[in-house]
């Protein structure tokens, strides 16, 4: 128990009780526990947003995964059927579900790799340039993130266009007679490999910036120093800068995973719904025609919850790891 010890005022009058070495546990304890929630109120109001916009969607879109949800219910034609986990035994044992998912694994991986090295590589070129091609690089960099992906999907499908697009002609023109009419939305993997190389485009400028940034920000006294010491500009890279920007790293790699597991239209758009026989299909258009084309709104949601698990256990895991090896609190 706390202590007060008085000492005698001014006439023998008792002064006021002062406080003891005890009653500092007592308030450590008390700021300690003002400190751990002091974060989540600054959090609270970004929180209900959240939870407002996104909460009740997500809500409905569980419900809705648990019944066999077709056209003739939304009009109210035929009362609802409940399956429970129905349509999600349905969806495992499916082979094209699998066969989805892994198109979608590698695809988002291919692009999320991608994306990180053109938009490092450029942000450790624009800190190398002068201001005038600093100010052009971001420039063209901020236009093709600011392209909707719709116009974006459109104009590289017409730069690929087997017949009047610009790059067959000009590699026809360079001698390479093979390409002409040339397709490259016809087989899987160049299909995906154009689609893919239109999300990088859109994606790497969200990099370029953060990591530019964050080289910024990393303190000019601490690189002189290891500079005087005698490192070469490479042991600078990999032993002082990196480190400091393994945090945007970690921001941008959760970012652009969550972006690019979840791609739809300019698969939708440059393989006309998800290629020849369904071999571009990815998750997010899978569940599209699930849900729209036939139908079948329960299984759409179905597949539209196990992507969201997915994610969630995607970023869960990377930061758990993050954790474990001291790279973040």
């Amino acid at each position: 128990m706390a202590t007060l010890a008085t000492t005698p005022g001014p006439g023998g009058t008792p002064a006021r009780p002062r406080r003891t070495e005890s009653d500092r546990p007592r308030r450590d304890r008390s700021r300690a526990g003002a400190s751990r929630l002091e974060p989540w109120v600054y959090l609270l109001p970004a929180a209900a947003i959240l939870i407002g916009l996104l909460g009740y969607p997500l809500y409905q879109l569980v419900i809705t995964s648990f019944y066999d949800y077709r056209q003739a219910n939304v009009t109210g034609g035929a009362p609802l059927e409940f399956l429970g986990l129905g349509n999600y035994a349905q969806l495992l044992g499916d082979s094209t579900f699998w066969t989805v998912l892994a198109n979608t694994t590698i695809f988002a991986a291919g692009c999320v790799v991608a994306t990180l090295l053109l938009g490092s590589a450029l942000a450790v070129l624009a800190t190398r340039v002068t201001r005038w091609v600093r100010s052009v690089l971001f420039l063209a960099a901020l236009g093709a993130w600011a392209t909707p992906a719709m116009t974006g999907s459109a104009v590289w499908l017409f730069l690929f266009d087997p017949t009047l697009g610009l790059v067959n002609k000009t590699l026809v023109n360079m001698g390479l007679t093979g390409f002409a009419g040339h397709s490259w939305t016809g087989e899987k993997w160049p299909a995906f490999a154009l689609v893919g190389a239109e999300v990088v485009w859109c994606s790497f400028p969200f990099v370029m910036v953060t990591v530019y940034a964050g080289i910024l920000a990393i303190p000019h006294e601490v690189v002189e120093a290891a500079r005087l010491d005698g490192a070469s500009m490479p042991r600078i890279a990999r032993s002082i800068m990196a480190p400091m920007l393994r945090p945007i790293v970690i921001i941008v790699t959760i970012q652009s995973i969550i972006w690019d597991f979840k791609v739809f239209t300019q698969i939708y758009v440059m393989t006309n719904g998800g290629g020849i026989g369904g071999q571009n299909l990815v998750l997010n258009v899978y569940s599209y025609q699930q849900a729209f084309a036939a139908n079948l709104y329960g299984l759409g949601s179905a597949i539209g919850v196990v992507m969201t698990l997915l994610l969630l256990g995607i970023t869960l895991v990377y930061l758990r790891a993050l954790r474990r090896s001291g790279e973040v609190l």
